[in-house]
């Protein structure tokens, strides 16, 4: 029988295979050789009780990866697996080792107190128009300091940016600029309402306002004549476009010795600190009352602003009240909520307070 040529080149290089193997085996060590032969025998053993594939269980994986580190010829020994996967095995018990000593430790922050969770909770409930920034300013007053994020968690189920130009402006003349603004209110008789609105930039102070039916440049000019008495008047005054400032407005402007800036058309982000307090306006106050006539809106305005000046934070004010309110200590437990605009409102003082 004539062999293929094939057939003697692979049993060739069978021979000198098993040749090389026997002048390695001849010089190593006994040691080496015991281990190797244990280890071939385990092998074995996972394929005589697994017809099929062998199942690799965690004490065959703990075996080879100690192996793997006490041994330097451990490839060598090694045909159930590739060599990789012992890689794998020893980087899964590193894995996993760490991360066992991990969880023996308490995970996390610590939870807070439960009398702060209720008051977090009784915040969000008693002030619906409120944000987590505002509880977070609100509970820094009386000295509890909390995390935004905590805040959020415990709250119940249930633009384009100014230009660089605008943004220099504003914060080079905060101290020395007002804004003005009208904004509409509408009645239960479905008659529209105009408010007219003075800001003041520096502390977001509403230091005017006023209510009527038709706005003209005669009744807007005697406002700014009432917002700013016996030479209070600022150097720059903020306005839109509106046709309402007519020749009469810009007159009693310069009289009082204003500089007039006028926004682009169509650009209520020029003016953002008067368009933000309106918004607040709406969010905080219109958008849950049904407003009757003139008199009846100017008593909701006074009665907001009653609570605004005081006690309202804002986040541009480094969570401080317009007209400055002292951080007062106290412990979840002993603060206690004021109602403020008819109870949509509340501010949180210490029980002593």
């Amino acid at each position: 029988m004539v062999l293929q040529p094939s057939v003697m080149i692979y049993r060739m290089v069978r021979l000198l295979h098993f040749l090389v193997s026997l002048i390695t085996t001849s010089v190593r060590t006994r040691l080496s050789l015991q281990l190797e032969i244990t280890l071939l025998r385990h092998q074995l053993s996972v394929y005589q009780f697994e017809r099929r594939r062998p199942q690799i269980l965690p004490a065959d994986r703990l075996l080879w990866s100690i192996v793997a580190r006490l041994w330097s010829d451990w490839r060598r020994a090694l045909f159930f697996v590739k060599p990789r996967t012992v890689v794998i095995w020893q980087k899964k018990r590193f894995r996993d080792y760490w991360w066992t000593l991990s969880q023996r430790g308490p995970i996390g922050r610590p939870r807070i107190a439960p009398e702060l969770r209720q008051l977090i909770r009784r915040m969000w409930q008693a002030n619906p128009a409120w944000g987590s920034p505002r509880i977070v300013a609100e509970l820094h007053k009386v000295g509890i300091e909390v995390a935004k994020s905590t805040v959020e968690k415990y709250k119940p189920p249930g633009e384009r940016s100014p230009s660089s130009t605008w943004r220099s402006f504003l914060d080079l003349h905060l101290k020395e600029l007002v804004a003005v603004d009208f904004f509409i209110v509408p009645t239960a008789t479905f008659k529209v309402l105009f408010v007219f609105l003075v800001l003041a930039h520096d502390r977001r102070r509403i230091v005017h306002f006023n209510v009527t039916e038709h706005p003209t440049a005669q009744w807007t000019a005697q406002q700014l004549v009432e917002a700013f008495p016996f030479d209070t008047a600022p150097r720059y005054l903020l306005r839109d476009g509106d046709g309402v400032y007519g020749d009469r407005v810009r007159r009693r402007i310069d009289s009082l010795g204003i500089d007039e800036v006028v926004t682009a058309p169509a650009s209520p982000w020029q003016n953002p600190y008067v368009e933000r307090i309106i918004g607040s306006l709406r969010r905080e106050l219109l958008d849950h009352v049904v407003v009757l006539n003139e008199r009846h809106l100017k008593q909701l305005l006074s009665s907001y602003l009653d609570y605004y000046h005081p006690w309202r934070t804002h986040q541009s004010l480094q969570r401080d009240a317009p007209d400055g309110r002292p951080i007062c200590s106290a412990k979840p437990g002993e603060v206690i909520e004021r109602p403020a605009v008819h109870g949509l409102h509340h501010y949180y003082l210490p029980a002593a307070a």
